[in-house]
């Protein structure tokens, strides 16, 4: 996947997925915007090297790429990232919103300052570039120039399905599929396209969770597997591709498609349904529901 003369911005690009993710990229031809702040997992503390290691190693095997330290969950620095693209390369044509931390705990448990950290880092972060990025590609489609932006949105297993001990980064992943469905309609005006990904991968995040890599052999839980797809998504290629989250397994690629009908059940009465009809009427969408069991079902 040729991505000669394209400019990217990654965020979240020191380490993990977002780092295949710049290597990918800026290995296929496209300059690259590698943004990280250097947080620890939970998204306390600084430090500017993950991005800078990151750069040298694209220069260092011929690639153009920039370091940015800018913080997703700040509007005005998310606005930066965009002009740190737009200043050093010309132009930008990819965003991969792929930033995140993660702070797991029951309900019960948890605090303001997880939920309120977890939600600006993950969701405010992927809305603030895309706004601003949006309005980048508006301003140029309104002055005549040609416009091939793509954004590639981070979702996950937890967004998608729910897990115990994540429910503040299951609303914010959960949220950021919106974000990626609303925006596709919004922007295809523009010649952009959104999409999101869901990668499975053994990264700081899944740390403990996931078997070690294998001695030999494919190894399904890499980072980069994830790579390949955000480098087609942000081709000139996927054009006619948006509004679309993927899962990628290892070397599968599932599309997914969420929120669909399994089921309906109408009042006997053709009114207004009855809590006394939904008795069974909620039974009959499910089958037989045993008396007194509190049971989870898909």
């Amino acid at each position: 996947m040729a991505l000669d003369g394209r400019v990217a911005i990654v965020t979240g690009a020191g380490r993990g997925l977002g780092r295949a993710h710049a290597l990918a990229l800026a290995g296929a031809g496209a300059a690259v915007v590698v943004n990280d702040v250097g947080a620890a997992l939970s998204g306390d503390g600084r430090e500017e090297t993950p991005a800078d290691e990151v750069v040298a190693e694209i220069v260092a095997s011929g690639g153009r790429a920039v370091a940015d330290h800018h913080s997703v969950s700040d509007w005005k620095a998310a606005a930066a990232i965009i002009e740190t693209a737009v200043s050093e390369f010309g132009r930008l044509d990819i965003l991969v919103n792929n930033a995140g931390i993660t702070r797991d705990r029951m309900l019960t448990s948890s605090t303001e300052d997880d939920f309120d950290l977890t939600i600006a880092v993950h969701l405010k972060g992927t809305y603030a570039l895309c706004h601003h990025a949006a309005n980048h590609w508006r301003a140029e489609s309104k002055a005549g120039r040609p416009v091939s932006g793509r954004i590639v949105n981070t979702t996950s297993g937890t967004g998608l399905f729910g897990n115990v001990g994540q429910s503040a980064y299951a609303a914010a992943k959960a949220g950021i599929i919106g974000i990626t469905l609303s925006a596709a309609m919004e922007l295809r005006r523009y010649g952009v396209t959104v999409n999101a990904i869901s990668p499975i991968a053994r990264t700081r995040m899944t740390a403990g969770l996931v078997p070690d890599a294998p001695a030999d052999g494919f190894d399904d839980l890499d980072p980069a597997n994830a790579s390949p797809v955000v480098a087609f998504l942000g081709s000139a290629e996927a054009g006619w591709l948006t509004g679309q989250v993927f899962r990628v397994e290892g070397s599968r690629l599932v599309r997914m498609r969420g929120w669909q009908p399994a089921g309906a059940y109408g009042s006997r009465s053709g009114g207004q349904l009855t809590a006394d009809e939904l008795v069974d009427g909620t039974a009959a969408l499910y089958g037989t529901v045993p008396s007194g069991v509190n049971t989870l079902h898909g």
